[in-house]
C-alpha cells in the first residue's frame, strides 16, 4: 500500500513542482507546448539523441522520488517516426535498484540482475512498411498503466519497494505521471463499471483524456496494461498496424490473476498481455478489465505480503491444483483479436477463508502397491537407514523396512520428478513434472508441507541438499532447452521463514547430475555429456569451472558421488570426486587441482569384452557400489581390484544408495522395482513393485485377504490385501488379459483375454485349471469371438458369467472344476469395442444378473439360473439419447440397482419393478465426461451397492474416467470428494484405503462411518482399494423426502414444451405410457439424522416427511402444514401487453405457468450455492467456539451474576434494530442477544435464548410482538425464530423451518401473517400464521433474494426484489387453505443488469426500489410497471424507508441521502414521460459503515440507523446532524482495564483503538486511534502514580511499540519502540513510574517512561509469548528476598516466574520459577488453551494459575511451602481467567461460550450463558461489584450479587 500522502493517488508533476526545476531537472530540448487533442500543456522532449534530450526526476541520482504505488500511469504520445525511452529505477525491499527500460530502441526482451529492457515494436500492414520500430503517422495519446509490483516479481522474482526516480527520454509527448495502488481504466465510466461488476475503477477526472460527447474513448486513445492478465505473451509490446495506423494490438507480459494467486517466475519465457487497441471511426465493445478467473480460481486467497526471491509461496499447506483458462476474443470490423490463456495451475489454501470439498474425506490413504512413474532413480535411505524414501507418481512414500509401514506425502499435483533429502532427514525436496515445475519442501518427521515455490526451470531432474540443509540446489531444463543450475536458501524454512532464490545460473554444458559437498555446502560438483565441473557459491554468485578430462572428454558421464569421512578424520575441505561413464569408467577427480586422480575401466566378470554400462554408483567408506544397464548391482572395494558380491535383477538399474551405516544397498530398476541388499547376510529383499502397463481390472477376495489385478503388460498378479505384496504373477506372452474375478469359494481365479479366451488360475498348484478358447469358426456355443468385457461369479459360487464385446454372454457351471457351459446367449450384451468392467452385475443372494444390453441405452435383468429375462429399462428418452455405462447391483432382494450413465447422472432402480427410486446428475468435474465404473462396498465381491448388517443402504464409489473419485451414500446421494495422483501410462500404482471414523456431512443429511469390505474400482491406469465407509441414516434428496407415497419412474417427468397443469392422476408419460405422480412437497423437510434408525418392515430403507420428530415447543414444517401445492403457481402477462392495465381481479389476465422445471426443487438444490454479490445478506462471522454445552441455570434468587449492560451493537446484522417512536421500543441485537433498551434511562433489558447469532428483527405493526431470527449453528438442523411478547418480555413463540440463515421477516398489515426470506444457501420463503404460529406455505426460490415487504394497502400482497426482476406474491385464501401465486416483472431496461437489492413502500400503489449500481426506481403496484428512475448514489442501496414526501437511501458507500418525492405520485400517470427532475435531495450525512439497519419517525424528521462499523447514530435531519447511540469494537476486544476509582474503563482492540468509556453510564468519553496497528495489551496507571487528574494509560501495540496516553489531556505523551515484535502484555509498576511489557518472542522489557528508555530486559521467557505480565506491592517480608514490588511474568509454554523488584534502585531478583507439563497426548492438537496466572488478591502470597495441563483445574500454588495447596477442578479449559478483590469469587471462561462463578469459599459454582464466541476475557472492577466479560467484540458488564 502507497503511504497516506500518496493515497488515493499521487500526481508526480504537480507534487515535485517540475515546472519550477528544483527538484527535477531537464536536459536539451525540454519545452512546454499546448496540445489540442488534450486542450491543455503538455512536454515535448525531442532530439536527435534520446540520451541528450530527457526530463528527469528527482532532480540527482543521489536523491529518491520514494513512491511506493503499485501502479505507475505514464500519459505520453510518442512522435510519429521517431524513438523514445523511459527509464524506471525501482528499489526493491532489499534495497536493490533495478533500471527498468522501455524503448522502441530495443529489438529483443533482455535481462539481468538489476535490468530490465522492454522492447516497444510498432509494425504496420500496409504495402508500405514504416521503419521497424519507429510509431507510425498518427500515433494516439497512450494511457500506460505499468504495474512495478509484477514486473519485479515475474522477471526478477523481487518484491517492488518504491519508484526511486523516472527519466523520460527523447522522442515524445508527456502529459503527467501518476503513482496509485488503485488498478484505474480510463475508457470506463462509473456507471459502466458497476454495471458490469467489474473489479476496476474509473480514473480521477485530472487523469482522465477528453473524449468528445456520444464518443467512444477507445476511438481516440489507447490503453496498455503492462503486464496484462493474459497468461501467453512474448516479452515484447507490439504495436500492429491494419489499415489504420493507429490500429493497435500491444503484446507482452501476463500480469498475475488480481488477488488469486502469488506467482513467482512467468508461466513461460515468451508470453503475452492482453491490451486495450482502439481504432479510429470504431467503437470498442470490450471494457478493459482483469481477466475473470473459473470459479476454481476464484476460490483462492492472494497475499500482498512480502515475497521471497525467484520465490511464490502459494500455500504452505496446499494440495490441491486447479486449471484456470480464459480466452479473451474483442471483434472489429474485419479485425479479430484473441487472447487464450494455457491451463495455470492456481493453489487452493488450507484455511477457513478457503473452499474445501465438501462433504470432508471419509478415506486415508493406507497404502500404496508401486514405484516410480516419472522416473525410477530416485530412492534415498534415511538418516538411521531404517526407511527408504521414494516417489509413487505424485506421491512420496515412506517406507519403514522393519515394519513396512508407509508414510506419505501428499501435495503433488503431478508425477515427482527429482527427491533430496538433507543428511539429518529433517528436510525433503520435491519437484513435480509438470511445466513449470513445481517445488516442494516438506517437514521430513512430521510429513507437513513448509513450502511451495515455482522454479524457474521447465522441468526439475535432480535435487541437492547441503548436509545441514540449509542450502538447495536443483538441475533443470528452460522451455528453450538450455540447462539451468539454481541454488536456493532453506534454512530459515522449518522457522517459518520462506525459500530464498540465492543464484540462477543458465550453461551451455549438459548437466545429468548435480551434488553439494557434504562438508562444504558451498562446493558442488555436477556431470553431463563430456563434462565434468566444480562448483562454488560465493554469496549470491554461483560460478563453475571445468575438470581437465584429458583423453575422457568424450565419455557420457552419468552420475558422481562424493567420498565419505569419518566424523573424526581430518580431510581436505573437498573429498575426492568419483564419476561413472556410461562405457564403463570410473575416474577419480582431485577437485584441489581440478583433475582426474586415476582412472578404472570395469569389465563384466570374467568377460574381457566392452565396460559395463554404469548408470549409478554411490559410494561408502569402504566400498562403492554401481548400477548397471545388464541388470546387475555390483559391489567393489574402492580401489577396483575385484567385484564383492553382484545381484542380478530383471531389468536395467536405474538407480543404487548406500545405506548410512554402509551395510545395505538400495536399487531400482526401469522395470519399477525397489529392493535392497544386505551385505552381510547377502540377502536381497524386494521393497515395491508394479504393473508396467495400465490396469484393466481387478478383483478382490475378502475371506482369503486377496487381490487380482490384470494389466496390459500381458500380467496378472495377485496380492495379499493384508501387506500388500505380490503372490503370484502369471504371464501370458501372446495375448493380453483384460476381466477378472475371483471365485467365493475355491483358491481360483477367472480371466478372461482380448481374443476371447477364458481361463481359470489354481492359487494352489499356480496352473491352468480349465481353459475356454476361441477359434476361428467356433465349434461350440462357449465361444467367444472378442475380447472379455467383463467376468462374474455369483456369490453363491455356482455360475460363472461372461460377455465379449460381440454381444455374447455366457453362463458356466461352477459346481466342478471343469466349468462346463451351461448356457449361451448372443446380442444381448452391448457391443462395445474395448473391454469394460461393469457391465454385469448380480445380486448378493445370487438370483438376479443385470447387464448393459443389448443397446447401450437399455438395462436388462435376468434370472441367473435360467437366463429368462425379467425385466428391461430404457435408460434414453425420446429427448435424450442417454446410455448406460456402469451397473452395480444391491444386495438386498429385491434390492436396488444403481445404474451410472453417459450423461453423468447415477439412476438407482428397484431391480423388480424398474422403476426410479431415485436419480441424480452429477455434472462434469474439471475435464471428467463420462462415468465409467460403479463400486460395490460387499463383503464378498463387487457386486452391488454397500449396505451394513441391519441391510441399510451404505454407500458405492463411482470413479471417474479422470483421476477424482466419488463416494455417494446411496440413500440421498451426496458426493464425497477425494483427489488421487494424476494417471500415467506406464508403472501403474495401486492404491489402498481406510476410512475414518466420525460423520459425513452433507448439508443437513449425516452418515455414520462404518468400517466394512475394502470395495475396488477401475480407472482406466489407475487402480485403487477402496474401503466401505458409509452406513446411511434417515435423509432426503435435494431437500425433498426420500417417500411420500410418491413413484419415480426411470423417465423424467414432464419432457418437452411447457404444458398446463393437470390433475395429479391424469398425469402421464408421453414416452413410455408409464404412469407418473406429481407430489405435493414442501419446499424443505429437516433431516435430522439418527443413527439408531431402523426401516420399518417391508419398506426400502426410505422413509417420509412424517416420520420427523420434532424439538418440544418447536415446528419444523411437518408435511401436514404444507396441504398447498408444492410448486409455486406462476402467472404471467399476456403478450397482447395486458400489463398496462390495472390489474384488478388478475386471475382473468394471468395465465399458469406450468413448466415445473422453472422453480424445480431438485435442480435449484442441486446447484453449489453462491453467496449474491450484494451486502444485503447476512454472513454470520466465524467463530472459534467449541459446541455449546447445556448448562445448569442457578436458581432464581441465588445468582451471583446478573447481567447489567451490553456494550456493543451487532454491525453484521440486517435490519437488525427497531425503534417506535410512539411508544419509545428501542430494540437491537448484540451477537446472540437481542437488547432493549430505554433511550431516555440508558437502562437495558436483554432477551436470551438464541443459540447463534442473530441475523435480523422485525416488529409487528401494534408493536407488541418482536420477531428475532438466528442463524443455523453446527448443533441444529435449523434456524430459530424467536417471537416475542413485548409487554411480558417473554418469548412466546420458537418456529424453524430455514436451515441456514433468514434473510428478512415481515408483519403483515394487520399483524395476521409473518412471512420469513432464507438467505442465498436456504431459498425459501415461508409464510406463518400468528393466530396458531403455524407454517401456512412454504416455497422454493429460484434464485437469492435481497429482500421482502408487504404491501400497507393491502395485506393479501407482498413483495421481494432480487436479481434482474421484482416478484409479487399473491395470497389466495380458500377456506382454510392458502396458497400463493406468483408473478415477476423485470427491471426497467434503464438499469440495465441491476440487482434490486432494497424495497419500501411510499404513497398507495407505490414501491421503491434500490439497486446494486445506486439506482432508485419507482414502481406502480397496481399496474406492474415501473414509471421512474433516478441515480441516487454510486453504491448500493441496502436501505429505503419512506414516510410521507420523504425519503430516506442508505448504500454501502456510508452514505445516507434524504430525498423529497412529494411529486413522485403525480409521475406514475405520465407514463414513460415521467422524470426524475421532480425528485431533489435535501440533506446527506456521512456516518462510518455501510447502512444495514434504519427507523425513522412518521415525519422522517429523526431516526436512528445502524451501520456495518457497530454503531447506532441518531439522525436529525432538522438539524442535520448525526450522534453516536451506541458503539462498540468492529473487531476483536484485547483487553479490558479500570481506573484505581471505578470512574472509568479503557478498552482496546484489534481495529488499533483504544476507548475510555464512563463507568457508570457505559458511554464513550474519548478514543485513541493508530492506523495500521493492533493494539494488544493495555494498563491503567495506579493511584500511587500522582494526582487522579494526572491518569494515564500505556497501551502496546503489534508493531513493538508502546504509547502513553493521558486521560486528561486527551493526547499521547509518549512512544517506545522497546520491542521488535508485537508486545502481547504490559503492566505498571506499583508506583507508576515504571513500565513492565512482554512480546510474542518472550522477551520482557522494563522502561522509564519519563526518559522514555528501557533500561533492562529479561529473556528469561525467550522461545514462547509472554500471556500476562502483573505486578503488586510485596507485603510479605518472609518470602526470602528484598524488594517493594512483586510482579509475575507467564508465558504460553507454561512457565511462570515471579520477582521482586526495587526499580528506583535498579534491583529485580527471581523469587520463584513454575513449569506446568503439558500432557504428551495432547501435546500436538493445535488448539492450547492460554496459560494464565494471578496474585490471588485476598492472599497475595498465592498465586493461581490455570492452562493446558494434565487435568482441567485451577490450581492454588503458595510462594511460601513452594507448593500447590489448592486445586478446583474445571468443567473444561479455561480461556479466561479473574478473581474478584471483594469476596473470594473467581470468573472463568470457557470455549463453549459460557462463564462460570466459582465461590472459592464455599466450592459451589454457577454457569451462565449469554455471549456468542469464546469467553476469552474476564475482569473484575477494582471494587469487584462489577464484573467485564469479553468475547470477541461483545462487551458485557455483569453485576456481581451479594450472597
Amino acid at each position: 500500500m502507497a503511504e497516506a500522502w500518496q493515497h488515493p493517488f499521487l500526481n508526480v508533476f504537480r507534487y515535485f513542482r517540475v515546472n519550477e526545476w528544483k527538484r527535477s531537472s531537464k536536459e536539451g530540448d525540454v519545452a512546454v507546448v499546448m496540445d489540442k487533442t488534450l486542450k491543455g500543456s503538455v512536454y515535448l522532449i525531442r532530439g536527435s539523441v534520446s540520451a541528450n534530450n530527457y526530463l528527469q526526476l528527482p532532480r540527482t541520482s543521489t536523491q529518491s522520488l520514494g513512491l511506493t504505488g503499485r501502479y505507475l500511469y505514464v500519459l505520453f504520445r510518442p512522435l510519429p517516426a521517431k524513438r523514445f525511452v523511459i527509464h524506471l529505477d525501482v528499489t526493491t525491499q532489499d534495497s536493490q535498484v533495478i533500471r527498468v527500460s522501455f524503448s522502441n530502441f530495443f529489438k529483443e526482451f533482455k535481462s539481468s540482475a538489476t535490468w530490465l529492457q522492454f522492447p516497444f515494436v510498432f509494425e504496420t500492414r500496409t504495402p508500405r512498411r514504416v521503419l521497424a520500430g519507429m510509431a507510425p503517422p498518427g500515433a494516439c495519446w497512450t494511457f500506460l498503466q505499468l504495474d512495478l509490483h509484477d514486473i519485479l516479481l515475474i522477471y526478477l522474482s523481487r518484491c517492488y519497494g518504491h519508484l526511486k526516480s523516472v527519466k523520460l527520454c527523447a522522442n515524445l509527448l508527456v502529459k503527467n505521471l501518476y503513482t496509485s495502488d488503485l488498478n484505474f481504466d480510463p475508457g470506463i465510466t462509473v456507471s459502466k463499471a458497476q454495471g458490469a461488476k467489474l473489479p476496476i475503477i474509473p480514473v480521477p477526472r485530472e487523469m482522465a483524456f477528453p473524449v468528445p460527447k456520444g464518443e467512444s474513448w477507445h476511438d481516440h486513445y489507447i490503453h496498455i496494461r503492462f503486464p496484462s492478465d493474459s497468461p501467453q505473451a512474448t516479452s515484447e509490446l507490439v504495436w500492429t498496424n491494419s489499415s489504420s495506423p493507429a490500429a493497435v494490438i500491444l503484446e507482452s507480459v501476463p500480469q498475475l490473476p488480481a488477488h488469486q494467486v502469488t506467482l513467482s517466475k512467468p508461466l513461460q519465457y515468451r508470453m503475452s498481455p492482453a491490451i486495450q487497441m482502439p481504432r479510429p471511426q470504431t467503437s470498442c465493445p470490450a471494457l478493459s478489465a482483469p481477466r475473470v478467473l473459473s470459479e476454481a480460481s476464484q476460490s483462492c486467497q492472494h497475499s500482498e505480503g512480502s515475497c521471497p526471491a525467484d520465490l511464490s509461496v502459494c500455500s504452505r499447506d496446499s494440495s490441491a491444483w486447479v486449471e484456470a483458462s480464459a480466452v479473451h476474443t474483442v471483434v472489429r470490423d474485419s479485425q479479430r483479436l484473441t487472447h487464450k490463456s494455457t491451463g495455470m495451475p492456481v493453489a487452493l489454501e488450507d484455511t477457513g477463508s478457503h473452499k474445501h470439498f465438501l462433504p470432508d474425506p471419509v478415506l486415508r490413504l493406507k497404502r500404496i502397491i508401486g514405484f516410480g512413474g516419472h522416473s525410477t532413480k530416485w530412492a534415498l535411505w534415511t538418516k538411521d537407514g531404517a526407511a527408504v524414501v521414494y516417489p509413487c507418481h505424485a506421491v512420496i512414500v515412506v517406507l519403514h523396512i522393519s515394519t513396512g509401514e508407509q508414510r506419505f506425502f501428499l501435495g503433488h499435483t503431478d508425477k515427482v520428478s527429482a527427491l533430496a533429502l538433507d543428511r539429518n532427514s529433517l528436510l525433503l525436496a520435491s519437484a513435480q513434472v509438470q511445466p513449470p515445475s513445481v517445488v516442494r519442501l516438506w517437514d521430513f518427521p512430521s510429513g507437513r508441507c513448509l513450502s511451495l515455490f515455482r522454479s524457474p526451470m521447465y522441468a526439475v531432474c535432480s535435487l541437492s541438499f547441503s548436509s545441514s540443509g540449509a542450502l538447495l540446489c536443483g538441475v533443470g531444463r528452460d522451455h528453450q532447452g538450455r540447462t539451468v543450475v539454481v541454488a536456493w536458501g532453506t534454512e530459515q524454512v522449518s522457522l517459518g521463514g520462506e525459500v530464498v532464490a540465492l543464484s540462477k545460473v543458465h550453461a551451455d554444458f549438459d548437466v545429468q547430475t548435480f551434488r553439494v559437498s557434504l562438508l562444504d555446502e558451498t562446493r558442488m560438483a555436477s556431470c553431463g555429456q563430456g563434462s565434468i565441473r566444480l562448483w562454488r557459491l560465493r554469496g549470491r554468485t554461483l560460478r563453475s569451472c571445468p575438470v581437465d578430462l584429458g583423453e575422457h572428454c568424450g565419455l557420457e558421464f552419468s552420475d558422481l558421488a562424493f567420498a565419505q569421512a569419518l566424523d573424526s578424520c581430518q580431510v581436505p575441505s573437498i573429498p575426492t570426486l568419483y564419476v561413472c561413464s556410461r562405457n564403463g569408467h570410473i575416474l577419480e577427480v582431485d577437485p584441489q587441482r581440478m583433475a582426474v586422480r586415476c582412472t578404472h575401466h570395469l569389465l563384466p566378470t570374467g568377460d574381457p569384452g566392452p565396460g559395463i554400462t554404469i548408470n549409478s554408483l554411490s559410494v561408502s567408506l569402504t566400498a562403492c557400489a554401481v548400477g548397471c544397464e545388464d541388470g546387475y548391482l555390483r559391489l567393489w572395494p574402492l580401489d577396483f581390484s575385484s567385484v564383492l558380491l553382484e545381484a542380478e535383477h530383471e531389468g536395467p538399474i536405474s538407480s543404487v544408495c548406500i545405506s548410512p551405516n554402509g551395510l545395505c544397498v538400495l536399487s531400482t530398476t526401469s522395470s519399477s522395482h525397489l529392493g535392497f541388499l544386505d551385505i552381510p547376510s547377502r540377502e536381497y529383499t524386494v521393497l515395491a513393485c508394479s504393473h508396467m502397463a495400465p490396469v484393466l481390472a481387478l478383483s478382490t477376495e475378502q475371506s482369503r485377504g486377496q487381490l487380482a489385478t490384470v494389466s496390459m503388460d500381458h500380467t496378472v498378479r495377485i496380492w495379499d490385501l493384508a501387506t500388500l505384496r505380490q503372490l503370484y504373477d502369471f504371464t501370458s506372452c501372446d495375448e493380453a488379459p483384460c476381466a477378472i474375478t475371483f471365485h467365493p469359494t475355491w483358491p481360483a481365479v477367472f480371466c478372461g483375454f482380448r481374443r476371447g479366451a477364458i481361463r481359470a488360475f489354481s492359487l494352489e498348484s499356480t496352473g491352468v485349471l480349465v481353459e475356454h478358447t476361441c477359434v476361428p469358426q467356433p465349434k461350440g456355443p462357449w465361444c467367444h469371438q472378442g475380447a472379455i468385457i467383463d467376468l462374474l461369479v455369483t456369490p453363491d459360487g455356482n455360475f460363472l458369467f461372461s460377455s465379449c464385446c460381440q454381444g455374447s454372454l455366457v453362463q458356466y457351471s461352477c459346481s466342478n472344476s471343469q466349468c462346463h457351459v451351461l448356457r449361451v446367449a448372443a446380442n444381448v450384451v452391448f457391443q462395445d469395442a474395448q473391454p469394460h468392467p461393469n457391465t454385469l452385475a448380480v445380486s448378493r443372494d445370487s438370483r438376479l444378473l443385470a447387464f448393459v444390453g443389448p443397446s447401450k441405452c437399455t438395462v436388462t435383468v435376468m434370472d441367473s439360473a435360467s437366463l429368462n429375462e425379467l425385466l428391461r429399462v430404457s435408460i434414453g428418452t425420446l429427448d435424450s439419447l442417454d446410455s448406460a455405462v456402469a451397473i452395480c447391483f444391491g444386495p438386498t432382494s429385491p434390492g436396488h440397482l444403481l445404474v451410472s450413465t453417459s450423461s453423468n447422472k447415477v439412476m438407482v432402480l428397484d431391480a423388480v419393478s424398474g422403476r426410479t427410486v431415485r436419480e441424480v446428475s452429477l455434472g462434469t468435474v474439471g475435464h471428467w465426461h463420462v462415468l465409467p465404473s460403479l463400486c460395490s462396498c460387499s463383503s464378498s465381491s463387487c457386486g452391488g451397492c454397500s449396505y451394513t448388517e441391519e441391510g441399510r443402504p451404505a454407500g458405492y464409489l463411482l470413479p471417474t474416467t479422470g483421476c477424482i473419485p466419488r463416494m455417494f451414500c446411496c440413500s440421498c446421494l451426496v458426493s464425497a470428494l477425494w483427489l488421487a495422483p494424476p494417471l500415467l501410462s506406464t508403472r501403474m500404482p495401486l492404491f489402498c484405503w481406510r476410512p475414518l471414523t466420525g460423520l459425513l456431512r452433507s448439508g443437513n443429511t449425516q452418515h455414520s462411518l462404518t468400517p466394512a469390505a475394502r470395495c475396488t474400482s477401475v480407472t482406466q491406469s489407475l487402480c485403487m482399494l477402496w474401503p466401505s465407509p458409509l452406513t446411511s441414516s434417515r435423509s432426503s434428496v435435494w431437500g425433498m423426502p426420500s417417500s411420500c407415497g410418491m413413484s419415480w419412474p426411470p423417465l423424467r417427468a414432464f419432457q418437452g414444451p411447457p404444458q398446463p397443469m393437470m390433475p395429479l392422476e391424469d398425469v402421464t408419460s408421453q414416452a413410455r405410457g408409464l404412469p407418473l405422480q406429481q407430489i405435493s412437497m414442501p419446499s424443505h423437510i429437516s433431516t435430522q439424522p439418527d443413527p439408531h434408525f431402523r426401516p420399518p418392515e417391508g419398506t426400502d430403507g426410505t422413509f417420509s416427511a412424517s416420520e420427523e420428530e420434532g424439538c418440544c415447543g418447536e415446528i419444523h414444517s411437518p408435511t401436514e402444514l404444507l396441504k398447498s401445492p408444492g410448486p409455486p403457481v406462476f402467472v404471467e402477462k399476456e403478450p397482447s401487453g395486458a400489463g398496462d392495465k390495472a390489474w384488478g381481479a388478475a386471475s382473468s389476465s394471468w395465465q399458469y405457468h406450468g413448466h415445473p422445471s422453472t422453480w424445480s426443487t431438485r435442480e435449484i438444490k442441486a446447484q453449489i450455492p453462491t453467496r449474491p454479490d450484494s451486502y444485503k445478506h447476512f454472513t454470520a462471522r466465524y467463530k472459534a467456539f467449541m459446541q455449546a454445552k447445556n448448562i445448569s441455570c442457578p436458581p432464581a434468587g441465588g445468582e451471583q451474576l446478573r447481567l447489567k449492560t451490553v456494550v456493543g451493537y451487532s454491525g453484521n446484522g440486517r435490519a437488525n434494530m427497531v425503534w417506535r417512536p410512539d411508544t419509545g421500543f428501542f430494540a437491537y441485537t448484540c451477537g446472540r442477544l437481542v437488547v432493549v433498551e430505554d433511550l431516555h434511562s440508558g437502562a437495558q433489558q436483554h432477551w436470551l435464548g438464541h443459540p447463534e447469532e442473530i441475523s435480523t428483527l422485525a416488529l409487528s405493526h401494534n408493536a407488541q410482538v418482536l420477531a428475532s431470527a438466528s442463524c443455523c449453528g453446527s448443533d441444529a438442523a435449523l434456524c430459530q425464530i424467536r417471537l416475542w411478547d413485548v409487554p411480558g418480555c417473554l418469548c412466546q413463540q420458537l418456529i424453524s423451518h430455514h436451515d441456514s440463515a433468514v434473510q428478512a421477516l415481515a408483519f403483515s398489515p394487520d399483524d395476521t401473517f409473518l412471512v420469513t426470506l432464507g438467505d442465498y444457501r436456504d431459498l425459501t420463503l415461508a409464510l406463518w400464521s400468528m393466530a396458531t404460529y403455524e407454517l401456512v406455505s412454504a416455497n422454493r426460490l429460484p434464485e437469492p433474494m435481497h429482500g421482502v415487504a408487504f404491501n400497507p394497502w393491502d395485506a393479501g400482497e407482498l413483495i421481494c426484489v432480487g436479481p434482474g426482476a421484482i416478484t409479487f406474491w399473491f395470497l389466495q385464501q380458500h377456506g382454510a387453505d392458502i396458497s400463493l401465486q406468483v408473478h415477476q416483472e423485470p427491471v426497467p431496461e434503464e438499469m440495465g443488469l441491476a440487482e434490486l437489492t432494497s424495497l419500501c413502500y411510499g404513497a398507495a400503489r407505490l414501491l421503491y426500489c434500490g439497486s446494486s449500481t445506486g439506482q432508485v426506481c419507482v414502481w406502480d403496484t397496481g399496474a406492474g410497471r415501473c414509471f421512474l428512475v433516478w441515480e441516487a448514489d454510486d453504491g448500493e442501496i441496502g436501505l429505503l424507508v419512506c414516510s410521507g414526501s420523504r425519503l430516506v437511501s442508505g448504500s454501502n458507500t456510508r452514505r445516507l441521502r434524504l430525498w423529497a418525492v412529494g411529486a413522485v405520485p403525480e409521475l406514475q400517470y405520465k407514463g414513460s414521460s415521467a422524470r426524475s427532475t421532480s425528485v431533489f435531495m435535501e440533506r446527506e450525512l456521512t456516518l462510518d459503515g455501510a447502512i444495514v439497519s434504519a427507523s425513522f419517525d412518521s415525519g422522517m424528521d429523526m431516526g436512528v440507523v445502524g451501520t456495518t462499523a457497530g454503531t447506532l447514530w441518531y439522525i436529525s435531519w432538522t438539524e442535520g446532524t448525526s450522534t453516536r447511540l451506541i458503539s462498540g469494537h468492529r473487531s476483536k476486544v484485547n483487553e479490558v482495564v479500570f481506573s484505581p476509582d471505578e470512574s472509568y474503563c479503557a478498552t482496546c482492540g484489534e481495529d488499533g483503538s483504544v476507548r475510555v468509556w464512563s463507568l457508570a453510564s457505559m458511554e464513550l468519553v474519548v478514543q485513541f486511534q493508530v492506523l495500521n496497528q493492533s493494539c494488544l495489551c493495555l494498563a491503567w496507571s495506579p493511584p500511587s502514580c500522582g494526582h487522579p487528574e494526572q491518569q494515564q494509560v500505556v497501551a502496546g501495540y503489534s508493531d513493538g511499540t508502546l504509547r502513553v496516553f493521558s486521560i486528561s489531556r486527551t493526547a499521547m505523551e509518549l512512544k517506545m519502540h522497546p520491542h521488535r515484535s508485537a508486545l502481547t502484555a504490559i503492566a505498571f509498576s506499583t508506583d507508576g513510574q515504571t513500565i513492565l511489557s512482554g512480546d510474542k518472542d518472550g522477551l520482557v522489557a522494563v522502561s522509564r517512561p519519563r526518559v522514555g528508555m528501557t533500561f533492562r530486559v529479561l529473556r528469561d521467557h525467550q522461545g514462547a509469548p509472554i500471556s500476562v505480565i502483573q505486578s503488586t506491592y510485596k507485603e510479605y517480608v518472609d518470602l526470602g528476598v528484598e524488594g517493594e514490588d512483586l510482579w509475575l511474568a507467564v508465558s504460553e509454554d507454561q512457565r511462570v516466574s515471579v520477582w521482586a523488584s526495587n526499580w528506583p534502585e535498579n534491583h529485580c531478583k527471581l523469587l520463584d520459577w513454575l513449569s506446568f507439563p503439558v500432557p504428551a497426548a495432547l501435546e500436538t492438537s493445535g488448539l492450547l488453551p492460554p496459560s494464565l496466572a494471578t496474585f490471588c488478591p485476598w492472599d497475595l502470597a498465592l498465586l493461581v494459575y490455570v492452562g493446558f495441563g494434565t487435568h482441567e483445574e485451577v490450581a492454588f500454588y503458595s510462594l511460601r511451602q513452594k507448593q500447590v495447596v489448592e486445586k478446583i477442578m474445571l468443567p473444561s479449559c479455561a480461556m479466561s481467567l479473574s478473581l474478584s478483590p471483594g469476596a473470594h469469587l473467581m470468573a472463568v471462561g470457557f470455549s463453549e461460550c459460557t462463564l462460570s462463578m466459582v465461590d472459592c469459599t464455599l466450592g459451589t459454582t454457577q454457569e451462565f450463558a449469554g455471549h456468542d464466541d469464546v469467553v476469552h476475557l474476564c475482569r473484575f472492577t477494582p471494587s469487584g461489584r462489577l464484573l467485564f466479560t469479553v468475547a470477541h467484540s461483545e462487551i458485557l458488564v455483569w453485576e456481581v450479587l451479594s450472597p
